[in-house]
């Protein structure tokens, strides 16, 4: 596609909305056509699914349910969203893709990461990521400045996903470096225990050097 896909990954609290967000005011600075969107969500009936995965209330949810309610939120949003913008040359920025639920349901849930890889490349139609940031760090670091930060604060309660155990979440992170391991030509790891500013620094360079840009 005549555009370009980069996706944003890491645990509850690594950092990567954040950064998504300061990249795509940089691309749009530089004059840049960019989009920012996220998953679950980023179309209306994406959203809708996205109330439903991470609404705390909805505890009976089954690991198979989960998974597939995760696809289909994806595969619209590929639809509706990436893919439209990818063929009118945009570059894509997307707050998680599939490597989460590879991560999240395939090892963490124990699905199993190949049978979640198959129903992905269903899901996306072969609309793939060129280039992913993982921002690894330790659950406990995560935590105590995201998801438990935001709680203390009165912002918001934790999510359905939020709420697992920190054993869930290490595996996740398990997950997502397993991920690293495989796909080195991909994947770029990010350390988030570093400073805002040097993590920034690090992303906006690697996406500079990708994109060819010279701002």
């Amino acid at each position: 596609m005549p555009g370009h896909f980069i996706t944003f990954e890491g645990i509850e609290g690594s950092g990567k909305s954040t950064v998504a967000g300061e990249m795509y005011s940089r691309l749009r600075e530089a004059g840049i056509a960019a989009l920012l969107t996220r998953e679950p969500g980023g179309t209306p009936v994406s959203e809708d699914i996205r109330s439903i995965l991470l609404d705390p209330a909805r505890s009976e949810l089954s690991a198979a349910a989960e998974l597939l309610l995760y696809l289909a939120s994806r595969a619209q949003l590929v639809s509706e969203v990436i893919g439209p913008a990818l063929e009118a040359g945009r570059v894509v920025l997307c707050d998680r893709f599939f490597d989460a639920t590879v991560a999240y349901q395939g090892w963490a849930r124990g699905l199993g990461e190949e049978l979640v890889r198959d129903l992905n490349s269903f899901a996306v139609a072969g609309t793939l990521p060129e280039l992913t940031f993982l921002f690894d760090l330790t659950v406990e670091e995560g935590f105590s400045r995201g998801p438990e930060e935001r709680e203390s604060s009165g912002i918001r309660k934790l999510d359905r996903l939020e709420r697992e155990g920190r054993e869930f979440h290490r595996k996740v992170r398990e997950g997502y470096l397993r991920i690293a391991r495989r796909e080195t030509g991909r994947v770029v790891v990010i350390d988030a225990s570093l400073s805002l500013d040097r993590v920034l620094a690090e992303v906006w360079g690697n996406i500079r050097n990708r994109l060819g840009l010279n701002v």
